[in-house]
């Protein structure tokens, strides 16, 4: 029992991100059950159906789950409408996780509902604001991570500079993480839990595009990159995505409409170079879209549900956790 998860109720000190496209209430439902930290990806979700879809993974599971917000993306009134929207259907356990700084509003509603706020920072100087703002658990972001990067620093640096200054903060980190050994190592350098996000990207409940998944589990390391080719929606923030054939070439195409996805019945065209990923209702040109995943793909090499990923990293983070200990 790690305080990441005494503190949020879990029976592994896991954490699965909320990525959008991928971490719907069947994914962030499965994993509560499992007993590591669930979470539902809010994204850029209307206040009534995100409300909706948490009533959903309430419906689903008694454990602890999480929502995920992303202030930077939403901007900060509608991240506010989110989050008050969302708030009145959580269970008394849930949290809610932050990708980035969220403002001292968002903070304070989350606290003054009861849960805990976990904060993903990517540097040292919002690491300490996060604390300031009242994180209960903080998610340290290194560069090995897939997706959006919010620093410069691998993670076990990042870990280590963080630790020094805040020894007695809750602290997971988020790259590298694959296995129950990486855990344990985690664990074992200073941290209190992890993050992991390219692990559930395969799972049998992620609304990942079929294509996705199976390029995250046939890819090695090296054929992941940080780029910031794929910034509509999402610009001034580099990503670490698999290759593609955007990613091959220096010379930038049109952002004409190469895929649409299907929301609620809705169409949704996606133009070449948008920030979002295919999901399971996404068709068109799939090769061309950003599939975000972090260097740890090399040792996901399977489509399991994410019960079995979990109880596998539960054994072998049990094992490891008793040898180095």
């Amino acid at each position: 029992m790690t305080r990441l998860a005494a503190r949020l109720g879990l029976t592994l000190p896991l954490l699965q991100a909320g990525m959008g496209a991928v971490a719907g209430p069947g994914l962030c439902a499965a994993v509560s059950r499992a007993g590591a930290g669930g979470t539902l990806a809010l994204y850029k979700e209307p206040p009534a159906r995100a409300a909706r879809l948490v009533r959903e993974v309430a419906a689903a599971t008694g454990r602890p789950f999480g929502v995920n917000v992303v202030p930077e993306v939403t901007g900060p009134a509608a991240c506010l409408d989110q989050l008050r929207a969302v708030l009145p259907e959580l269970p008394p356990d849930a949290f809610v996780t932050s990708f980035g700084l969220p403002d001292a509003d968002a903070s304070g509603v989350v606290r003054a509902a009861g849960h805990p706020l976990v904060v993903q920072v990517g540097t040292l100087a919002d690491a300490g604001t996060a604390l300031g703002r009242g994180a209960a658990v903080l998610v340290l972001q290194g560069t090995e991570a897939g997706g959006h990067l919010l620093g410069r620093l691998p993670v076990d640096l990042l870990l280590a500079t963080v630790r020094a200054r805040y020894p007695h903060a809750v602290l997971a980190v988020a790259g590298k993480i694959a296995t129950g050994r990486d855990l344990a190592d985690a664990v074992a350098r200073g941290a209190d839990g992890a993050m992991a996000g390219t692990l559930f990207v395969p799972a049998a409940e992620s609304t990942a595009h079929p294509e996705f998944k199976r390029r995250v589990v046939e890819a090695v390391a090296d054929d992941t990159l940080v780029t910031s080719l794929f910034d509509i929606g999402w610009p001034h923030r580099p990503h670490r995505v698999l290759r593609n054939p955007l990613t091959a070439t220096t010379e930038r195409a049109p952002a004409t409409f190469i895929a649409t996805t299907r929301v609620d019945g809705r169409e949704h065209p996606v133009p070449r170079y948008s920030a979002a990923a295919p999901g399971e209702e996404t068709t068109g040109r799939i090769e061309e879209m950003a599939m975000y995943c972090g260097r740890s793909c090399t040792r996901v090499t399977a489509r399991h549900p994410a019960a079995v990923t979990v109880a596998r990293l539960g054994r072998e983070y049990g094992r490891r956790h008793s040898w180095t200990t």
